[in-house]
């Protein structure tokens, strides 16, 4: 059975037919045709998978990034940002970079936020004489940080998955993504030194009028996490209080939303969110069939036999993560591997936490790698361009810092663990 499952997947795969209908075509082939248990199986595997308190808080998610995105949030963290770095070398590239770390603490999505700031950004930085292969490069990398800052849908999948805390995932998210941002910051310096002046002066009285226009945006990332760790409501609560504090800030105080807006978002929140689910469904009874056939036991066992050493599992599982990060999507990932890794995880004495922040930031370079490169599309979109246009020498430049700093990461688990101790020790 398994070999049927994952043939008729890779079959499907290289068909280029979608990611969920990839998993659960396999899964109803492996449980239909070699074995003996009712195809019906295969569909309580999907309404189980989906069957989950903590998965609510994806659609909420969904909802108060569309909200904040279209309720003139995005402009304000731009005209923060920019006030604070935009007299730097390179600055608005930082100011892109800077307000996708903002945006991504609202949205917990990716391609909301290559969208969301790009929208901005790309046309401003091309005006301003930076290259359009760069200007791309820039928002589509930046973009991947919004499913590394909290909250971030990724998180909630791998914490579902491997029954890690949510809340302590969005913590470890925190120093993991600014690192990242630093990193691609220096990118951006490089690039600015040598070819674009800088025309804007530092100004303090510029950084409290636009802290002043943007502080109900700030406010949001902090009272989900507050809420959270004081323990006034569940990170899947945590959901709920974000789409209603979006719906107050963009009707009432920004007043940017009003009916047919507010349409709109409902509209694309359900696609978005029905994408995301539906593969989550599928990939629930994908793992079925795996766990029925002991794959996670013998995936375990085979990582063992070659070492038992953490620090070479770690560069395996990278390697590994990198590849698949590729050619799947980063939901259909977590789900189908975070439970193959947790057995071995125990063995070795490693952190889940730490190994789901490992995880997702491979994933998450997965976003600007070809074929599947989800970031890219969008980018190149912004500007009605191919997607090879955003595949570049810039990008690599990119991707060369996002990968030292997961080398960091991998091997300093503090600088992930280091929050959540901090709190957990209180």
């Amino acid at each position: 059975m398994a070999g049927a499952l994952f043939g008729v997947f890779l079959i499907l795969v290289i068909l280029k037919v979608p990611i969920a209908l990839s998993l659960g075509g396999a899964s109803l082939v492996a449980i239909g045709m070699f074995s003996n248990m009712p195809v019906f199986t295969a569909l309580q595997r999907f309404f189980t998978s989906c069957d989950s308190f903590s998965m609510m808080a994806i659609p909420f998610f969904m909802i108060a990034g569309s909200l904040m995105a279209r309720g003139g949030v995005s402009k304000r963290l731009v005209n923060l940002a920019n006030s604070l770095v935009g007299s730097l070398p390179g600055g608005l590239a930082i100011v892109a970079i800077v307000a996708s770390l903002f945006f991504g603490a609202l949205s917990g999505s990716s391609t909301a936020t290559v969208a969301a700031i790009g929208a901005i950004m790309v046309p401003s930085m091309i005006e301003a004489g930076y290259s359009k292969p760069f200007s791309l490069a820039t928002v589509a990398t930046a973009g991947f940080l919004g499913v590394i800052i909290p909250p971030s849908i990724p998180m909630i999948n791998y914490g579902v998955s491997v029954g890690s805390s949510i809340g302590d995932l969005f913590m470890a998210g925190f120093l993991p993504g600014i690192l990242l941002a630093v990193a691609m910051a220096a990118v951006a310096i490089n690039y600015g030194r040598k070819n674009v002046p800088i025309t804007i002066k530092f100004s303090w009285q510029n950084v409290w009028i636009a802290f002043k226009d943007a502080i109900w945006a700030l406010l949001m990332p902090v009272i989900i996490l507050g809420g959270i760790y004081g323990g006034v409501f569940t990170a899947t609560e945590s959901g709920c209080i974000a789409c209603f504090y979006g719906l107050i800030v963009g009707v009432f105080v920004y007043k940017e939303i009003n009916p047919k807006i507010f349409y709109h978002i409902m509209v694309d929140s359900v696609v978005s969110t029905g994408m995301i689910m539906l593969i989550v469904a599928a990939a629930g009874a994908f793992g079925f069939v795996m766990t029925r056939e002991l794959i996670p036991v013998k995936v375990a066992t085979a990582i063992l036999s070659i070492s038992s050493n953490k620090y070479v599992f770690f560069i395996l599982i990278n390697l590994l993560l990198l590849v698949v990060g590729t050619f799947m999507e980063t939901n259909a990932a977590i789900v189908i591997l975070a439970p193959m890794m947790s057995a071995v995880l125990t063995q070795l004495g490693i952190n889940p936490v730490h190994f789901g922040i490992v995880m997702i930031v491979n994933l998450a370079i997965g976003m600007i790698t070809p074929p599947l490169g989800v970031n890219l599309y969008v980018a190149a979109g912004l500007t009605k361009s191919k997607v090879s246009a955003v595949v570049n020498k810039h990008l690599l430049h990119y991707m060369g810092v996002c990968l030292l700093v997961l080398l960091i990461l991998t091997f300093v688990p503090d600088i992930s663990l280091l929050l959540v101790n901090i709190l957990r020790s209180k």
